[in-house]
């Protein structure tokens, strides 16, 4: 039931998983999983919940170590990294959390500049100035620099978020279940800032979601967990025809298919 489609060619892959396996105890979640993601492409895995998406995302920023297998980032193996190895490689990549993950113990410019003076020692005004300007670029207003997260809304505070994550200007950026939570239009807003935040960096971008608005939205290239593997991949534009059963349940969202949801009577 395999289908893969390599990333688009001519550009080399900014990430690379090769066989990737974890397990927690009796339950496998990566049963040897492979993925390229080129470049400058936008990758978006779906799968339903418990198939191993954020497994896989943890993996790649080395909050998992994989039993198994390798993950490659611009073409140097991660999985041995040293501690300070690690957190210069994690200078690279920018982060938007389900929820937002925002400290309510400080006001929103200082969320949004925390990359800026943690890890790039910047100075408090030229960070205040940088994470000012990502506020704009999501559609925030100064102001809002100056509130506190509990003061925010739900597509206020997933804006913040973007705001952090674009904020150091990195290579690569995971997007973790962007539109959970919001109304469908705030979430298509949401799915606008990516793409147009991504594009403007340039950067390299995996998101995973089972939000098919979403995916078919923020994505160049779409690729489907299922059993621990990606069973299919494939431009966005192929999804609807993708001739796996497997794929083509999951995007319709029908109950009849040879995906078996778990149902515990009482």
């Amino acid at each position: 039931m395999s289908q893969h489609q390599p990333p688009t060619a001519g550009r080399r892959p900014k990430i690379a998983l090769s066989g990737l396996h974890k397990a927690f105890g009796p339950k496998h979640v990566l049963n040897g999983l492979d993925l390229e993601i080129a470049e400058g492409e936008s990758v978006v895995v779906i799968g339903g919940s418990g198939t191993g998406k954020s497994v896989l995302m943890k993996c790649i920023l080395g909050l998992l170590d994989p039993d198994r297998g390798t993950v490659h980032v611009d073409g140097r193996d991660t999985t041995r990294l040293s501690g300070s190895e690690r957190d210069r490689l994690m200078r690279h990549f920018g982060m938007l959390f389900q929820g937002a993950a925002l400290f309510d113990s400080l006001p929103v410019w200082q969320n949004v500049a925390f990359g800026l003076m943690q890890a790039k020692g910047m100075s408090r005004g030229e960070a205040k100035r940088i994470a000012l300007s990502k506020l704009a670029a999501v559609g925030l207003e100064p102001a809002v620099g100056e509130l506190w997260p509990a003061e925010l809304s739900g597509g206020m505070r997933k804006r913040v978020g973007l705001a952090r994550a674009i904020a150091t200007e990195p290579d690569i950026i995971f997007f973790d279940e962007p539109t959970t939570g919001l109304d469908p239009i705030m979430g298509d807003v949401i799915n606008d800032l990516i793409v147009k935040c991504v594009r403007e960096l340039g950067a390299t971008a995996l998101s995973i979601t089972h939000d098919m608005a979403s995916a078919r939205k923020i994505a160049d290239r779409i690729a489907m967990i299922y059993g621990g593997r990606i069973i299919w991949a494939g431009p966005v534009s192929d999804i609807d025809r993708s001739g796996n059963p497997y794929v083509d349940q999951f995007i319709n969202g029908r109950a009849e298919g040879p995906i078996k949801m778990q149902i515990r009577e009482e």
